[in-house]
């Protein structure tokens, strides 16, 4: 499955899912989504007293840290990281 969130109202993303199939499986999917953050999950956040900018930047963050951590050289995710705290003002 292959998602993307689009953070401005000028952003656009090309999306390409690909299959990846095994000799023993049987039967596969593939998708793509493509959206805004969830104003669902914002206005949770904002209920528990985080403001507006505070919840988009912790929704952003979990999406990133999701891409992130599927990066198996640790020298190059740890990179990733680095450069996110230093742009973004996110800890690890």
């Amino acid at each position: 499955s292959n998602a993307n969130v689009l953070l401005s109202d000028d952003a656009s993303v090309n999306s390409k899912p690909e299959l990846e199939i095994y000799a023993n499986d049987v039967k596969c999917s593939h998708g793509s989504t493509t959206g805004q953050l969830d104003e669902d999950a914002v206005f949770y956040l904002r209920a528990r007293g985080l403001s507006e900018k505070s919840a988009r930047s912790l929704i952003t963050q979990a999406f990133i840290t999701e891409v992130v951590d599927k990066v198996e050289q640790k020298e190059v995710r740890d990179f990733i990281q680095n450069k996110l705290v230093e742009l973004h003002d996110w800890t690890n």
